[in-house]
């Protein structure tokens, strides 16, 4: 049964605040270590590849191991493109459709390539003594890897002499994060806020994280026996918290008519893209007003279209001006109401 979903507008102005989502470049492609390439070891790296990858696209580490996935983990080759080898790694292209269609048939939640940009603000202390991770540093590169792996769109502060005395441990774990630090995710055109705290002890590694997206905060604490299975433990974490707002569930989903008032044609491109999880289909342009069918519960697209700043307000009754589509050319159905 369709659920009736009404009451609600969001309005936004582009100008003033404009949308940092990011899109995960090569979504589909994973890069596994081999120690040789006999057959034996490529076949284990390819099951290895699916797991890492069923992880990306739902977010839950365990969904690979479901029994609804047993055949294709037994042979991914059914949903592999192609493969090679470069250096001690193997990089396997999983083919977009087809896996798509294999994991929403076996009944998983997606999360679409569209996903929020996050500033990480990363400390690391060790012997040598504490710093800040800064873009293009060598330090960069296991949260660069990890990031990629687990399919978050990473960026990182400059990490100059100002920005090393704001990423103090004492403001990286404080339970609400310094002014200058919320004003950093807009600058560097994010939509999180990721402060980690590293601390090296006995060749162990551990760290205590938090992340803001909006008025929500998740925390944590991982463990690992170097700096990039941190890295890596700290992004599967963060990936696990932030997929259930976004992954789209076949049966959470339900048909909506979503209707946009305000449009012009960059915020259709916008639109559209943010849309691309939900099965979207344009049913009508109206003047301003574009009339959407998707497939997506109402939470779901709240959460998506927060990525472009879209703020919900109550929905108007019968305000002048607003154009309201002929029910014969569009569906009324259950109807979400958006307004720039």
């Amino acid at each position: 049964m369709r659920i009736l979903v009404r009451l609600f507008v969001l309005c936004l102005a582009l100008s003033a605040a404009p949308s940092f989502a990011a899109v995960v470049a090569n979504l589909y492609q994973v890069r596994e270590p081999v120690a040789s390439q006999t057959p034996e070891e490529r076949d284990a790296a390819l099951v290895r590849a699916f797991d890492t990858l069923v992880q990306r696209l739902t977010g839950d580490a365990g969904a690979a191991q479901s029994q609804a996935l047993a055949g294709l983990r037994a042979e991914p080759q059914q949903v592999i493109s192609q493969y090679g080898y470069e250096g001690q790694e193997i990089v396997v292209d999983f083919d977009p459709a087809t896996t798509e269609r294999s994991l929403r048939q076996a009944g998983l939640a997606l999360w679409g390539a569209n996903r929020p940009a996050i500033l990480a603000w990363w400390l690391n202390n060790s012997l040598e003594g504490s710093s800040l991770v800064g873009d293009g540093q060598p330090s960069a590169d296991p949260l660069q890897r990890a990031a990629q792996r687990r399919g978050l769109p990473l960026r990182l502060p400059l990490a100059d002499l100002g920005e090393q005395l704001l990423g103090t441990s004492d403001n990286l774990t404080a339970s609400q994060p310094d002014a200058s630090l919320l004003e950093s995710v807009e600058r560097y055109g994010a939509d999180a806020l990721l402060a980690v705290d590293a601390q090296e002890q006995d060749g162990q590694w551990q760290a205590s994280w938090q992340l803001w997206l909006g008025d929500s905060r998740e925390q944590g604490t991982v463990k690992a026996g170097d700096e990039q299975g941190l890295a890596d433990a700290v992004m599967l974490a963060v990936g696990e918290r932030l997929a259930p707002r976004f992954a789209a569930s076949p049966s959470a989903a339900s048909h909506l008519t979503l209707q946009v008032q305000g449009a012009d044609l960059a915020r259709y491109a916008e639109l559209s893209r943010l849309l691309e999880p939900f099965d979207a289909h344009l049913q009508l342009v109206e003047g301003d007003t574009l009339v959407f069918r998707v497939n997506a519960s109402p939470e779901q697209l709240r959460a998506q279209l927060s990525l472009a700043r879209l703020e919900e307000m109550p929905a108007p009754q019968d305000e002048p001006g607003v154009a309201q589509p002929a029910p014969a050319l569009v569906p009324r159905g259950d109807r979400l109401y958006f307004h720039w």
